[in-house]
């Protein structure tokens, strides 16, 4: 039974176009430029801030984002930035009677601008108010805390194998891995995030369906689930 659903945030339900396009105006470089080499970065195992002091050698980013901050060119988000599968997938589970929780690895001033968006979530909370970051063990129990629900009936979704499946798993979570963005898509079909996964959805508004199977106990056992659900199921 799935009384609980708790969702990462960059490039799970917000698109990170603008936080990097913005990051190369920033330091004046192409856009393109700063994308691939967070890519290339991240594809390796290391931290998606590491493109930025490759490019700004001893820069210290959070210095330089205080800065953009002071300037009037910090953090923004507004309903473009969302994927559109958000609000429906949302909606949908909290009319299932589904606590809906968002936590991620993000700023506290992203967690007040996602707040000012009004998402239908019980709670939207970020790494930077719980004083702990994502993959570490005690963000997970953060997650816990705010499930108010056994792990085992807890759902964390997200997209990052890292930093999302496998501490998420590791806590005792059940987990869905969601193919969108550069890092859900380049470890879909990793052997080890396919043994990992409860499931493997290309939308939120699957989650819906997970849910409803659950409560009807129609669902698979834990490791066949391991399919990959198409958007037609």
């Amino acid at each position: 039974m799935i009384e609980t659903i708790v969702l990462d945030m960059g490039e799970t339900l917000v698109r990170d176009d603008r936080y990097w396009a913005a990051w190369a105006d920033w330091i004046g470089v192409p856009r393109h430029t700063l994308a691939a080499l967070v890519g290339a970065v991240v594809t390796q195992g290391g931290d998606p801030a590491d493109a930025l002091r490759m490019l700004k050698p001893g820069m210290d980013v959070r210095e330089a984002h205080l800065a953009r901050e002071a300037s009037g060119r910090g953090e923004h988000l507004d309903e473009t930035d969302l994927y559109d599968d958000v609000r429906p997938a949302l909606g949908g589970l909290r009319g299932l009677g589904i606590r809906v929780v968002v936590a991620g690895n993000q700023t506290a001033r992203a967690g007040e601008l996602l707040r000012g968006l009004d998402l239908p979530a019980d709670l939207v909370a970020t790494s930077d108010e719980w004083g702990v970051d994502k993959p570490q063990p005690g963000f997970y129990a953060k997650v816990l805390e705010a499930s108010g629900s056994a792990p085992h009936e807890t759902v964390y979704v997200g997209d990052h194998p890292v930093n999302d499946l496998f501490p998420a798993k590791a806590a005792g979570l059940r987990v869905a891995h969601l193919r969108r963005g550069p890092w859900g898509h380049w470890w879909a079909d990793d052997p080890k995030v396919v043994a990992a996964a409860d499931w493997r959805i290309d939308s939120l508004t699957q989650l819906t369906a997970i849910v409803s199977e659950e409560a009807s106990g129609s669902s698979a056992p834990a490791r066949p689930a391991l399919r990959s659900v198409t958007a037609s199921d």
